[in-house]
Protein backbone atom coordinates (compact mmCIF):
# COMPACT_ATOMS: atom_id res chain seq x y z
CA UNK A 1 0.00 0.00 0.00
CA UNK A 2 2.83 2.39 0.87
CA UNK A 3 4.43 1.76 -2.52
CA UNK A 4 1.27 2.69 -4.48
CA UNK A 5 0.93 6.00 -2.59
CA UNK A 6 4.51 6.85 -3.56
CA UNK A 7 3.78 6.03 -7.21
CA UNK A 8 0.65 8.18 -7.18
CA UNK A 9 2.56 11.06 -5.56
CA UNK A 10 5.31 10.78 -8.19
CA UNK A 11 2.77 10.76 -11.02
CA UNK A 12 1.04 13.84 -9.62
CA UNK A 13 4.38 15.63 -9.26
CA UNK A 14 5.36 14.87 -12.86
CA UNK A 15 1.91 15.96 -14.08
CA UNK A 16 2.31 19.24 -12.21
CA UNK A 17 5.70 19.83 -13.81
CA UNK A 18 4.31 19.11 -17.27
CA UNK A 19 1.45 21.56 -16.77
CA UNK A 20 3.97 24.19 -15.71
CA UNK A 21 5.92 23.64 -18.92
CA UNK A 22 2.94 24.23 -21.18
CA UNK A 23 2.82 27.37 -23.31
CA UNK A 24 3.05 29.76 -20.41
CA UNK A 25 2.80 33.35 -21.52
CA UNK A 26 1.32 32.49 -24.93
CA UNK A 27 -1.32 35.05 -25.79
CA UNK A 28 -3.70 33.70 -28.41
CA UNK A 29 -5.62 36.37 -30.27
CA UNK A 30 -8.85 34.40 -30.64
CA UNK A 31 -9.65 32.66 -27.38
CA UNK A 32 -7.54 29.54 -27.23
CA UNK A 33 -7.02 29.15 -30.99
CA UNK A 34 -3.96 31.40 -31.30
CA UNK A 35 -5.10 33.13 -34.49
CA UNK A 36 -7.51 35.94 -35.31
CA UNK A 37 -10.64 35.64 -37.39
CA UNK A 38 -11.71 38.68 -39.36
CA UNK A 39 -14.18 39.37 -42.15
CA UNK A 40 -13.29 40.27 -45.74
CA UNK A 41 -13.46 44.02 -45.10
CA UNK A 42 -11.09 43.79 -42.13
CA UNK A 43 -8.70 41.60 -44.16
CA UNK A 44 -8.74 44.15 -47.00
CA UNK A 45 -7.99 46.93 -44.50
CA UNK A 46 -4.99 44.93 -43.23
CA UNK A 47 -3.78 44.44 -46.81
CA UNK A 48 -4.10 48.17 -47.47
CA UNK A 49 -2.37 49.25 -44.26
CA UNK A 50 0.25 46.59 -43.50
CA UNK A 51 3.51 45.69 -45.22
CA UNK A 52 5.35 42.40 -45.47
CA UNK A 53 2.25 40.24 -45.19
CA UNK A 54 1.44 37.07 -47.12
CA UNK A 55 -1.94 36.09 -48.51
CA UNK A 56 -2.30 32.33 -48.29
CA UNK A 57 -4.88 30.47 -50.40
CA UNK A 58 -5.43 26.97 -49.02
CA UNK A 59 -7.79 25.66 -51.71
CA UNK A 60 -6.97 23.17 -54.47
CA UNK A 61 -4.91 23.91 -57.59
CA UNK A 62 -8.11 23.88 -59.66
CA UNK A 63 -9.91 26.32 -57.36
CA UNK A 64 -6.90 28.64 -57.36
CA UNK A 65 -6.70 28.58 -61.16
CA UNK A 66 -10.40 29.44 -61.42
CA UNK A 67 -9.83 32.67 -59.48
CA UNK A 68 -7.80 33.91 -56.52
CA UNK A 69 -6.93 37.07 -54.65
CA UNK A 70 -4.08 38.90 -56.41
CA UNK A 71 -0.70 38.01 -54.93
CA UNK A 72 -2.00 34.97 -53.04
CA UNK A 73 0.34 32.03 -52.56
CA UNK A 74 -1.24 28.62 -52.96
CA UNK A 75 -0.61 25.86 -50.44
CA UNK A 76 -3.52 23.39 -50.34
CA UNK A 77 -4.65 22.97 -46.73
CA UNK A 78 -3.60 19.29 -46.73
CA UNK A 79 -0.01 20.40 -47.44
CA UNK A 80 0.30 23.18 -44.84
CA UNK A 81 2.28 21.18 -42.30
CA UNK A 82 4.63 19.93 -45.04
CA UNK A 83 5.26 23.17 -46.96
CA UNK A 84 4.69 26.13 -44.63
CA UNK A 85 8.10 26.15 -42.95
CA UNK A 86 9.85 25.83 -46.34
CA UNK A 87 7.97 28.86 -47.70
CA UNK A 88 7.45 31.07 -44.62
CA UNK A 89 10.67 31.32 -42.64
CA UNK A 90 9.53 34.26 -40.47
CA UNK A 91 7.16 32.83 -37.88
CA UNK A 92 6.07 36.37 -36.86
CA UNK A 93 5.11 37.44 -40.40
CA UNK A 94 1.47 38.40 -40.93
CA UNK A 95 -0.20 35.51 -42.78
CA UNK A 96 -3.71 36.15 -44.09
CA UNK A 97 -5.42 32.81 -44.79
CA UNK A 98 -8.48 32.09 -46.92
CA UNK A 99 -10.21 29.22 -48.73
CA UNK A 100 -13.59 28.86 -50.45
CA UNK A 101 -16.02 29.07 -47.54
CA UNK A 102 -13.94 29.28 -44.34
CA UNK A 103 -13.59 25.68 -43.15
CA UNK A 104 -10.20 24.89 -44.68
CA UNK A 105 -8.82 28.32 -43.77
CA UNK A 106 -9.71 27.64 -40.13
CA UNK A 107 -7.96 24.27 -40.27
CA UNK A 108 -4.92 25.82 -41.96
CA UNK A 109 -4.77 28.66 -39.40
CA UNK A 110 -4.84 26.11 -36.58
CA UNK A 111 -2.07 24.11 -38.27
CA UNK A 112 0.08 27.24 -38.72
CA UNK A 113 -0.32 28.13 -35.04
CA UNK A 114 0.63 24.55 -34.21
CA UNK A 115 3.83 25.06 -36.22
CA UNK A 116 4.66 28.14 -34.15
CA UNK A 117 3.41 30.97 -36.37
CA UNK A 118 2.31 33.90 -34.23
CA UNK A 119 0.58 36.36 -36.58
CA UNK A 120 -2.07 34.32 -38.39
CA UNK A 121 -5.35 35.86 -39.55
CA UNK A 122 -8.16 33.73 -40.97
CA UNK A 123 -10.51 35.75 -43.14
CA UNK A 124 -12.74 32.90 -44.23
CA UNK A 125 -13.74 32.22 -47.80
CA UNK A 126 -13.30 33.79 -51.19
CA UNK A 127 -17.08 33.37 -51.53
CA UNK A 128 -17.38 36.41 -49.22
CA UNK A 129 -14.61 38.43 -50.95
CA UNK A 130 -16.21 41.42 -52.72
CA UNK A 131 -12.90 42.78 -54.02
CA UNK A 132 -10.67 42.03 -56.99
CA UNK A 133 -10.09 38.44 -58.11
CA UNK A 134 -7.39 37.34 -60.52
CA UNK A 135 -7.90 34.49 -63.02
Amino acid sequence: MKYSKMVIAAILMVAGLLVGCSQEGAQPTNGSTGYRQVNAQEAKELMDSEEGYVILDVRTDEEYAAGHIPGAILIPHDDITIQAEEIFSDKDQLILVYCRSGNRSRQAAEALVGLGYTNVVDFGGINDWPYEIER
